[in-house]
Order: structure tokens, then C-alpha cells, then sequence
């Protein structure tokens, strides 16, 4: 008997079958079920692909039992406490961490490619001032593909570069510009003098002239705690294997579309509320909850099997233990409440929430952790950022990851239009 060969036996006709399992360098072996349908003449049945690898990849990895979370190998709490957001960056488009050399080049490119078409700006100003940003931004990387339409030589990987490069410097220039209208003020143009991190906060707060409106301190200056946690924010953010935007990305792209154009689609994928904009649900629900003298009658609510209302920001999908994300976040918080002296009653009525959550039996027995949306939302609002950036920011740091992927889609050679099959149950 091969042993690297999973035998399935069909008990109505005693049939066998036998398919290659294929070993992974961390994490479960996979079973080769490419074969099935001509092998068998049946498809196999995974609602929500919960079993299913659709590719292969050695950009992200997962744990979720251990609550472990790597970008090219490297563990998630060293990158997020020890490299900024464009050194991530760097290592998932390239494979590796830059060198001193490598990481000035990148930034200067970056600060220089972040500027927009006056025609594309012109067209973020049509929008009503009622839109939310999420569709401004959509609507925004979707037009990109009609600004740099040129045919992408897939053998020519500088070309690739160029256009990851071009769609992560421009996308906090364009979630800015949806912030700014939604808002109905005049528009900032990048500080290429400025950070990547530095300059998505400028472009937010700053009037005409180059004058900042009031911050958290007082000064009307961007201070370097600010700076240092959406930096974390964005690193966090960046991947997280085959989710469902990312998996929308895939597909996009497989069938041979602009890559500008699927990165508009998994945008829409995860604008959605079980997504990315679970984190704007978050501080919608500490502000439904309204007092620390509520979270008592709110958590017997969530407890209660009779009653629909869930707490937002708990559990996870994948992860079975503490999101590793949202220990790096609650860091961060802790971090922002002591050198910023922050006392909102929002994060009041959050700590509050965490500490009954990481200490009742009925949380901890179902691995409801606190996951990084319930954190994140608590530290952009102390940043001063309105609600519905929340998951603008988000697609500020997932575009590299969902652009690496596209690309490593792109050059795997089996790689093929996304098909599924279904289970047919009408007349």
C-alpha cells in the first residue's frame, strides 16, 4: 500500500480510489482530489471551503489551534513590533526582508508613485458626499485600470513590480481623497518629505496650506505613538492566507482581468460586515451599549441562547486561541492610553467587555477571544479617525498581501479559471 496515497471506497458500488496526499511544510498534509470528478464521476461537497486548499502557497501561514500567524516564515509579533509596515511590505513582494539600501529605494518609490491622475481626482469628486468611502475607494482602484491599462507581460516580472508598487502607494492617497469628500473638504496631496504611515495621517487631518487640525495631544502635530500604531495596524492587516477577499482576488484574476480590477473586487469582498467592516461594528456596538454600568446586561444578553444579540469582535473563523494579532493590538491600546492619558468611555466600556470575556467559562469554553477587530476599532477611534475609515484602513494594509497573491497566482503554472461545481437539488 503507497503510503503518501489517501483509498476512498464508494460503499455503494465497492468501487476504490485512491488520490496523492501532498505534505505542506507547516500545517495539515492535503489530498490531491483534482482527479475525483473523472475518477469517480461525482464532485465532493465543502459549503464554504472549510476543507478545501485551492492553491498552493509560501506567503502566509496560519495556525489556528495554536493562535500562530506568519508572513514568508516570520512570526506576525515580530514584524509588527520590530519592522514597519514597509519593510512587511518589501518582504511579501520580494521574498525577503530589505536591506538599508533596498528599504530607502522602496520608500522613495513609493512617496513618488503616491500621487493620483488629476483626471482620476476629478472623478472622486463627482461622488455625492453621502458615499461611503469603501465605495469611492472600489470605484477608485477599478478606475486605476483605465489610467494604466497597458498589457502586463506575465514573463516580465519588473513589470509585476511596478504594478504592485504603484497600487500600494496610491491606495492611502485614494482612501484619503474618499475620507476628505465624504466630508466635503478640500483635498490633501501627498508630502513625499513625509513616512508612508506619516503621510496617510496628513493627508486625513491636514487644511490647505500644509496646517493640521487638532490631535489627541492637543498640538496639532502627528506624534510618533500615532505614527507607530497604524504602522502596526497596516503590518497586521497585510495577509491572511485565503480568506474571502483574498480568494476574490484569486478568482478575479484567473480569469484574466486587470489587476487593478480584481483588487477593486476583493475591496467589495471585504466591505462586508462579517469581513472588514466587522471592525466598524465593533464601535458601533460599544456605542449602542452607551455606559460601563451596561456591559453586565449586554454580556447575560450575548449569553443567552434565546437572544439574537451577539457580541461583536469576538471569535474567530480560524483562530481556536487568542487571534496573535489582537495581543499585539491590546499592547498597542495599553501603550496609547498611558503616553496619550486617553479615558474615553468607549475604551472604558471595551476593557470592561475583555475583562469579563478572558475570565467567563461560557467565552473561554467556546474560544471567544477577543479577535483584532475588537482592538482595532478602540485604537483608530483614539486616533481620532472616523467610523467608516475603519475599513478603508484596512484595504490600506491588505492590498500588498492581496497584490502578492494575485502575483503568485500569476506565476504559478497550474494555475487555472476558478470553476466550482455545485450541488444540484431543483426541478
Amino acid at each position: 500500500m503507497n503510503k503518501d496515497t489517501l483509498t476512498m471506497i464508494n460503499n455503494r458500488t465497492n468501487e476504490q480510489y485512491e488520490f496523492d496526499i501532498l505534505d505542506a511544510t507547516r500545517g495539515p498534509s492535503v489530498v490531491d482530489i483534482s482527479s475525483f470528478y473523472k475518477q469517480t464521476g461525482m464532485f465532493t461537497y465543502d459549503v464554504g471551503y472549510t476543507s478545501t486548499a485551492s492553491c498552493r502557497s509560501d506567503i502566509t501561514f496560519i495556525d489556528g489551534e495554536k493562535g500562530e500567524l506568519f508572513y514568508r516564515g516570520i512570526p506576525i509579533e515580530a514584524l509588527a513590533t520590530k519592522h514597519s509596515f514597509l519593510e512587511t511590505c518589501y518582504l511579501l513582494l520580494n521574498g525577503h526582508l530589505p536591506k538599508r539600501a533596498e528599504l530607502i529605494n522602496f520608500d522613495l518609490e513609493l512617496r513618488h508613485r503616491s500621487f493620483i491622475d488629476e483626471n482620476l481626482h476629478r472623478l472622486i469628486d463627482a461622488f455625492p458626499d453621502s458615499a461611503h468611502p469603501m465605495s469611492i475607494l472600489a470605484s477608485g482602484v477599478s478606475a486605476l485600470s483605465s489610467f494604466y491599462y497597458e498589457h502586463l507581460n506575465v514573463a516580465d516580472e519588473q513589470e509585476y513590480q511596478d504594478m504592485a508598487r504603484r497600487i500600494v502607494a496610491k491606495i492611502p492617497t485614494l482612501a484619503a481623497f474618499a475620507h476628505r469628500k465624504s466630508l466635503g473638504i478640500p483635498f490633501i496631496y501627498p508630502d513625499i518629505d513625509r513616512s508612508f504611515t506619516e503621510n496617510f495621517l496628513y493627508m486625513l487631518r491636514a487644511y490647505p496650506g500644509g496646517k493640521m487640525r487638532r490631535t489627541v495631544d492637543g498640538t496639532g502635530d502627528i506624534m510618533p505613538i500615532e505614527v507607530e500604531a497604524l504602522d502596526a495596524i497596516f503590518t497586521l492587516h497585510a495577509d491572511h492566507e485565503q480568506n474571502a477577499s483574498t480568494t476574490t482576488v484569486r478568482n478575479v484574476a484567473s480569469t484574466g482581468a486587470h489587476p487593478y480590477v480584481a483588487i477593486s473586487a476583493g475591496i467589495s469582498a471585504l466591505w462586508g460586515r462579517a469581513h472588514g467592516g466587522a471592525n466598524e461594528s465593533v464601535i458601533a456596538q460599544l456605542e449602542m451599549i452607551g455606559d460601563v454600568n451596561n456591559v453586565d446586561k449586554f454580556i447575560a444578553k450575548a449569553k443567552d441562547p434565546n437572544d439574537e444579540f451577539r457580541l461583536m469582535g469576538f471569535g474567530h473563523r480560524v483562530y481556536k486561541n487568542f487571534d496573535p494579532r489582537a495581543k499585539v493590538l491590546k499592547q498597542l491600546q495599553d501603550q496609547l492610553k498611558d503616553e496619550l492619558n486617553l479615558d474615553s468611555k468607549l475604551m472604558e466600556i471595551a476593557h470592561k467587555i475583555e475583562e469579563i470575556a478572558l475570565n467567563d467559562e461560557y467565552f473561554i469554553k467556546r474560544n471567544l477571544y477577543p479577535n483584532i477587530d475588537f482592538y482595532s476599532g478602540v485604537i483608530l477611534t483614539a486616533l481620532g479617525i472616523k467610523r467608516p475609515m475603519f475599513t478603508p484602513i484596512f484595504v490600506i494594509g491588505r492590498s500588498v498581501g492581496w497584490v502578492t497573491q494575485l502575483m503568485e497566482f500569476r506565476n504559478d503554472k497550474k494555475s487555472k479559471i476558478a470553476r466550482p461545481r455545485q450541488l444540484y437539488i431543483g426541478e
